[in-house]
Order: C-alpha cells, then sequence, then structure tokens
C-alpha cells in the first residue's frame, strides 16, 4: 500500500514535455501581467501601492497569497509530516487567529489612517507621518529592519523554489533557484503593485485547487476510502500529545503555536493591501472571503502531511518535499495537470517573493534614499531607485538561500516574528492610543527587533520559545513606558488622529 516516493520525481521525455507546457505558459501570464501593468505606472504611488485601487477580491486573495508563501505548501506540510499536529496544528490555528483580528482591527484602520496622514504609502512612511517624527528616526530604522527581514523571508521563497525544481526535473539546486528567481523579479520589476496583485490572486486560486485536489486524489488512490489513516499513530491527530515520544507537548510549543496569529499586525507585504484598496467599505466582505481561503487552505495543508505518512512507503529524504512528491505520485499520468499544480506550489512562492521585494524596494527608495540621500527626488527617479533596489535585494535573498539543506519553515518562522516584534506592537498601539508618539514607536521598533535577532541566536537553542512572545511583551513594554517618560504628540499629530477617529468612528469595520 501506498506509492515509493525519495528525492526526486524521474520523469521521462512525454511528461517533461507536459509539465514545462504548464509552466511556460504559467510564466507567460505573469510576464504579461507586468508588462501591462507597466504602462499604467503614472507616479511612484501607483508603482508601490497602485493608486489605491484595488477591489475587495484581488485585495482578499493577494494579501492571503502574500502571507502564506511557499511555507504553505511546503513548510507547514512538512512539518504536519512529522509531529502531526502537535506543533502544526497550533500554529495554523494561531494564523487562523491572527488573520482574522487583522482584517477585523487593523484593516479598515490602517486604509484610513495612512490615507490621512499625508497619504503614506509605505509602512515606514506611516510611521514618521503618524509619529510627527520630523527626523524621521522610525522611518529610516524601520526600513533597515524592512530590508535586513525581507531578504532573509525571500530567501526561504528562493529556497522553495529551487526544492520545487530540483524535485520535478532533477536539475542543480542552484540553477532551479536562479530560474525561479529571475520570473519573480522580472514581473516585479516590471509592474509593481497592481501586477504583484493580480498575479498573486491567480496564484491564490491555484493554490487553493492544488491544496484540495492532491490529498483526496492521494487517498482515492490508496483504494481504502481514507482507512489508511487509521494506521497512524494516534498521536499524529493530537493537539497534545508528541507522536515521537507520545508525551504532552510543551506548553512552550502551544503558546508559540499561538503566537504567529500576532505577526499579522506587522507584515509590511500583507499590510499594503489593505492600504491599497479602492473603498474601505469593501473590507467586511474582503475579510470574509480571505476567512474562507485561510481556513480551507491551512486545513488541506496540514492534511496533506498526514496522507504523506501513509502515502509514501519509505520516509521522505526531505519531509518539505511531500506535497511536491505526492503531486507527482498522484498525476504521474496526466503530465500537464501534475504541471499546473507545480505552478500552484511555485504561485505560492511567487507571491510573497514579489510581494516582499517590492515592499523592500519601496523602503529603500522612498524611505531612506528619498528621505536621507535626495530629498527633492522625483518620481522618474525614485522608479529607478525601486527597481534596481528588487535587484538588490533579490541578489542578496538568492546568496542567503544557496544552502540547499535551508528549512523554509524555519527562515520564514524567524522573518515573520521579526516583522511582528519590530512592527505588530507599534501599528496596533498607534492605531488605538492617541498619546503614543515617535520616541515610544522607535523604542518599541528597536526593542522588538534586536530582541527577535538575540532571543533567536542566543536564548531559543537552550530555551525553546519562539522569539515572538519575548519580542512582542518586551516590545509592548518599551513603547508604553518611553511614550510616558516623554512629551506628547505636537498639535498636528493629535489632530490628525481625532480626524481618523471621527471617519472610523461607528462605522462598519
Amino acid at each position: 500500500m501506498g506509492c515509493l516516493r525519495k528525492e526526486s520525481i524521474t520523469v521521462d521525455t512525454g511528461t517533461l514535455v507536459g509539465i514545462l507546457a504548464a509552466f511556460i505558459i504559467y510564466f507567460g501570464v505573469m510576464i504579461y501581467a507586468g508588462i501591462y501593468y507597466m504602462k499604467k505606472n503614472q507616479t511612484s504611488s501607483d508603482y508601490i501601492l497602485g493608486g489605491r485601487k484595488l477591489g475587495k477580491f484581488v485585495s482578499a486573495m493577494s494579501a492571503e497569497a502574500s502571507d502564506m508563501s511557499g511555507w504553505l505548501l511546503l513548510g507547514l506540510p512538512g512539518v504536519a509530516y512529522l509531529t502531526g499536529l502537535s506543533s502544526a496544528g497550533w500554529t495554523a490555528i494561531g494564523l487562523a487567529i491572527g488573520t482574522y483580528l487583522n482584517w477585523k482591527f487593523i484593516a479598515k484602520r490602517l486604509r484610513v489612517y495612512t490615507h490621512k496622514a499625508k497619504d503614506s504609502i509605505t509602512i515606514p512612511e506611516f510611521f514618521k507621518n503618524r509619529f510627527g517624527d520630523k527626523k524621521a528616526y522610525t522611518s529610516t530604522i524601520a526600513s533597515i529592519f524592512i530590508v535586513i527581514f525581507f531578504i532573509v523571508y525571500t530567501s526561504s521563497q528562493f529556497a522553495a523554489g529551487g526544492k520545487l525544481f530540483h524535485n520535478i526535473f532533477g536539475i542543480d539546486y542552484s540553477i532551479a533557484m536562479f530560474v525561479g528567481a529571475i520570473i519573480v523579479v522580472a514581473y516585479t520589476f516590471l509592474g509593481g503593485f497592481r501586477a504583484v496583485c493580480l498575479t498573486d490572486t491567480i496564484q491564490a486560486v491555484l493554490m487553493f485547487f492544488a491544496l484540495l485536489l492532491i490529498p483526496i486524489v492521494a487517498l482515492f488512490m490508496l483504494g481504502d476510502g481514507g482507512a489508511a489513516l487509521g494506521t497512524l499513530d494516534p498521536n499524529m491527530f493530537s493537539l497534545f500529545h508528541d507522536p515521537t515520544t507520545g508525551e504532552f507537548v510543551s506548553v512552550f510549543v502551544i503558546v508559540s503555536g499561538l503566537a504567529w496569529g500576532f505577526g499579522y499586525f506587522g507584515q509590511p507585504h500583507i499590510l499594503p493591501r489593505f492600504m491599497g484598496i479602492e473603498n474601505p467599505e469593501d473590507i467586511p466582505q474582503a475579510r470574509r472571503i480571505a476567512m474562507v481561503w485561510v481556513v480551507i487552505s491551512l486545513a488541506a495543508a496540514i492534511f496533506i502531511g498526514l496522507v504523506g505518512q501513509v502515502f509514501f512507503s519509505t520516509p521522505l529524504a526531505d519531509s518539505e518535499t511531500v506535497f511536491i512528491d505526492m503531486t507527482g505520485g498522484v498525476l504521474g499520468a496526466l503530465p500537464f495537470l501534475a504541471g499546473v499544480i507545480y505552478c500552484g506550489i511555485l504561485g505560492a512562492i511567487m507571491s510573497t517573493a514579489s510581494s516582499q521585494m517590492l515592499a523592500a524596494s519601496s523602503s529603500i527608495a522612498k524611505d531612506l534614499f528619498k528621505t536621507l540621500i535626495k530629498k527633492d527626488a522625483d518620481d522618474r527617479l525614485l522608479f529607478t531607485v525601486s527597481r534596481i533596489s528588487v535587484l538588490l535585494v533579490a541578489a542578496a535573498a538568492f546568496t542567503i538561500a544557496l544552502d540547499p539543506n535551508s528549512s523554509v519553515f524555519g527562515i520564514v518562522s524567524f522573518a515573520w516574528a521579526g516583522f511582528g516584534c519590530s512592527f505588530g506592537s507599534v501599528i496596533l498601539v498607534g492605531l488605538f492610543w492617541k498619546r503614543m508618539n515617535w520616541q515610544g514607536a522607535l523604542a518599541g521598533i528597536l526593542v522588538g527587533g534586536i530582541t527577535t535577532f538575540v532571543w533567536y541566536y542566543l536564548v531559543t537553542p537552550i530555551f525553546p520559545l519562539y522569539e515572538m512572545v519575548p519580542g512582542v511583551i518586551l516590545s509592548l513594554l518599551a513603547i508604553f513606558v518611553v511614550t510616558k517618560l516623554t512629551s506628547e504628540p505636537d498639535k498636528e499629530v493629535q489632530e490628525t488622529f481625532d480626524e481618523y477617529k471621527a471617519e472610523i468612528g461607528t462605522e462598519r469595520t
């Protein structure tokens, strides 16, 4: 019972042609989107935030596709394959809760406030304008953290792409990774925000289709109506027992998994989807669309890992290839359809990588170059700097990802915590507390970011608590203590806060 799959998928010429045909069509659509929107970008605001013209469906799908990344189709199934629900389940629950809270309490407020705060089009620019930081300390430090963490985060996507192409075609990991990186860079470089959001939407649909189809067909192929899952260790289905030891899971595992949810409040590649939606009143509908997609997709990703335990007759060398290998086993006789599913996996990777490169390049151009180097830079120059920055971020991320043993899950978890700790607390408190000033915001960013690094490298190896937890706690403390010890924000800042609150009022959020 089950299919024997190992490190890579061996394909004959006919199968290879079918898979390649799907990839060529997919790549063609992505590149066309970049070229199409290149002609529509008239200002740097168009390139960075799409002129705030996103519809509710595109906003919802783009936010979730850029959120979940290759982690959803490689990292999470891989963790579920190894440990069942005891780790993957808590992470999924935390993410589902975080997604809802982000759409419910942050989305509309951020959309309205960024427009009120001098039409801020990046998160660092919003920090500067929201808190009246005339010397741009907050935006500068925030931009530096964005570049650092997004280089790390984007490297995880390139690593996922390398694993995908290596396992499908058997080509060298570095070459495989380079091919995927070139495609992402091309349409991001050309089309900017709207191209990224359109391709995200296409990729979200592909991801959803892939996640549902493959495990169902795999169970059907086993021919026992799913009874094979009953042969698994019962602890694989338990949120509270570790299947590797049979013991009750540590409270650190539960808290760490749930803590992933807080990270949503500070992700600079997700938050612009809220800022770019055309009509703030569409946000409740967008939230419902997003939640349906997220809950089903997370459940399906974990299910893939569990099914993989009975589908493969020998253990996989790399657990993070369980979905790739299962697709080959399920659709080996239908190469074009298999290629479409692989495009769904690639779409998960590309959607996040493109969003991250765009956010990082926007921060470099708008918040570092224009603020610190050339204050009178016009839109044409900012266009150029943004596009050059895309190439630089991609090159740095590619270098980090050259190690074929890179863990997609591990890299993503570190970068996710970095943004949650650095920005999540600042955004959450800044949207609700009028008294908060730039000194408190700066303290929150610095303490959260530094704690992430220190905890991850020095403390986690001996105390296995996700760095998100201490990072957020210390960041919140820094915000409140420093704000209380320093002067109130300027009158103009407080008046803008009052205008924003008046517009939010009692409207639906």
